[in-house]
């Protein structure tokens, strides 16, 4: 999964590239690092 910076703390819905089910992520990118990510599956 390829995340886009410019989305850090928003919330978004992406399918599944394996199975095609709705996945809730939410992530955060602070000084061009990762520090939080969430994938709920959403099914």
């Amino acid at each position: 999964m390829l995340l886009d910076s410019d989305m850090s703390g928003e919330i978004y819905v992406e399918d599944c590239q394996v199975c095609c089910n709705p996945i809730q992520i939410k992530f955060k990118i602070v000084e061009d690092k990762l520090v939080s990510f969430e994938a709920i599956a959403l099914q």
